[in-house]
């Protein structure tokens, strides 16, 4: 009898505690629609709850302050980047990378991490600054890095184009020309970038 009301109340622990995460995974996913949707000035607790169809207490409860939740939301759901593609061709594998950049910079995330990033104060920024270098910013900065080494080893490229400012003129242009522009990258677009900018680049002679 007594193990029968034990197995009873774990049943009910676990059943609870996936309620739990399930609501917790919908706040989360509730945050980042609103980051996308309405930026971070647009974002607040009450829309965060009532997109997760839940109270404030819920949300208050986990996150107390606006910039935790905020923090928890990027953490959970940054745009994902597949590995370094490898086609034996810079060029090639360089619009492969402009493509994914730019499908994960339009996609929800991206948008969400773009709100963070374009609107937050600099105080604010710091907050969010570990989340967005390790969710975005370094994949943006390996991969190119990768393509153009494994360039530099089948002569595709000079063996000085190996450097940070190579690396951060693709993420640098794109970004630039998505905000004050209002680029969307089309593959047409992303083929002379590489074929105008990245190819000279990493083919002419260093001074």
């Amino acid at each position: 009898m007594v193990t029968s009301r034990r197995a009873t109340a774990q049943a009910r622990t676990a059943a609870s505690r996936r309620r739990g995460a399930v609501r917790e995974r919908a706040i989360l996913d509730a945050a980042l629609e609103q980051l996308s949707a309405v930026g971070w000035s647009g974002l607040t607790v009450e829309g965060v709850a009532a997109g997760a169809r839940t109270g404030k207490a819920a949300v208050y409860r986990r996150w107390p302050s606006k910039e935790d939740l905020v923090a928890d939301a990027l953490r959970a759901g940054p745009p994902r980047f597949e590995a370094a593609p490898d086609r034996r061709s810079v060029r090639e594998d360089l619009l492969v990378l402009c493509r994914r950049a730019r499908d994960a910079m339009f996609s929800q995330s991206g948008l969400a991490v773009r709100a963070v990033v374009h609107e937050c104060d600099t105080t604010q920024a710091e907050r969010f600054h570990g989340v967005i270098f390790e969710g975005v910013v370094e994949p943006t900065l390996t991969m190119p890095r990768e393509v153009i080494e494994r360039g530099t080893e089948r002569g595709e490229a000079r063996p000085d184009a190996a450097n940070g400012y190579v690396f951060d003129a693709i993420p640098a242009m794109m970004t630039y020309r998505s905000k004050m522009c209002g680029s969307e990258w089309t593959d047409a677009d992303l083929e002379e970038m590489i074929d105008r900018l990245m190819v000279p680049l990493l083919r002419s002679g260093g001074s």
